[in-house]
């Protein structure tokens, strides 16, 4: 006979709390090896740019012509706007270590001064061609589709235009400034970064870490900023590298064509356009600003082909096949 006593009711316990399992030695001990592989990679690219002797030269001249830009106010022997006009058309001498101008100015002092402007444009130019274009070319090859399409046939339509030609008629429309010329140049610089930024982030997004994130729940702006395009920054610097010298050259052709800078701020593009109409008396005038043009184009360009050889994988071991 069962009894009628009540038992009394059983406590509901909460369930225990499932432990987190942590990474186990082997998963923690294969991300600090790839962690350290990445670095080690790293070094060893920085150390093939600095022992490529072209790369190495094409760097300290692009400093050497930085540091001039930046210590021209300290350095300048003159100033460069100082009309002497007793002095006009003189030749190199120890007071005029390169000569002077139709108005008796410094040529030497208005070079380090006209540093100053092309530093400027190439800086503030490919800053607005970078900063856009590799958004636009970033966010179309990550979602594809129409919106991929749209961007690059916008990139097409600007390519249609003459670097010069599009640059000109901006100018033209918003008036000849040093701010208008940047502004014109960094537009006319977009599709360039647009389209490399696009083939690097095709090539990375089916990649396996990628992949990988994308499982695990990763948003959209982490997989892009995050994962994809810290692995497409090679071909960008690169590219930034091309992008300074063509900014140079097109500051010139501007200033040449009496677009650019306007007077009397020194510009090398503006000197050689009136060099050129004084050769007869003064040779030097035209020479000392197209050797300055072509220093600066050539060290950056130098300094691309460094960065290149040195983070292409490929070509380090075809060299090693070699």
């Amino acid at each position: 006979m069962k009894s009628d006593v009540a038992r009394p009711a059983r406590q509901l316990t909460a369930p225990a709390a499932l432990p987190i399992p942590s990474p186990s030695p082997a998963a923690t001990a294969g991300l600090s090896r790839t962690q350290h592989r990445g670095r080690s990679a790293s070094r060893q690219a920085m150390g093939r740019l600095l022992r490529d002797p072209a790369a190495l030269f094409g760097c300290v001249l692009f400093l050497v012509i930085v540091l001039t830009a930046i210590l021209a106010p300290v350095i300048a022997p003159y100033d460069p706007k100082a009309i002497a006009m007793k002095m006009r058309f003189q030749g190199p001498s120890l007071s005029h270590p390169l000569g002077t101008d139709e108005l008796g100015r410094d040529l030497l002092s208005r070079l380090m001064y006209g540093a100053r402007v092309s530093m400027s444009v190439g800086l503030v130019s490919v800053g607005i061609a970078a900063t856009i274009g590799t958004f636009l070319g970033l966010v179309g090859a990550y979602f594809g589709g129409r919106l991929d399409t749209t961007i690059m046939r916008l990139m097409d339509g600007l390519l249609a235009f003459p670097a010069i030609v599009l640059a000109l008629a901006i100018i033209t429309a918003l008036g000849p400034s040093l701010l208008n010329a940047m502004i014109a140049i960094g537009i006319v610089s977009i599709p360039s970064f647009a389209r490399i930024v696009r083939g690097s982030v095709l090539a990375v997004k089916q990649r396996e870490f990628v992949e990988a994130a994308r499982a695990c729940g990763a948003a959209h702006g982490y997989l892009m900023f995050r994962t994809v395009l810290p692995n497409c920054l090679t071909p960008l610097m690169v590219q930034i590298t091309v992008g300074f010298a063509d900014a140079i050259l097109t500051e010139a052709a501007l200033s040449f064509l009496g677009l650019g800078v306007p007077p009397p701020t020194p510009s090398w593009g503006a000197m050689l356009e009136t060099g050129r109409r004084y050769l007869t008396q003064s040779g030097w005038y035209s020479a000392t600003a197209g050797a300055a043009v072509f220093l600066a184009v050539l060290s950056l360009n130098l300094v691309g082909d460094g960065l290149r050889d040195a983070f292409d994988p490929q070509l380090q071991h075809r060299r090693g096949q070699d």
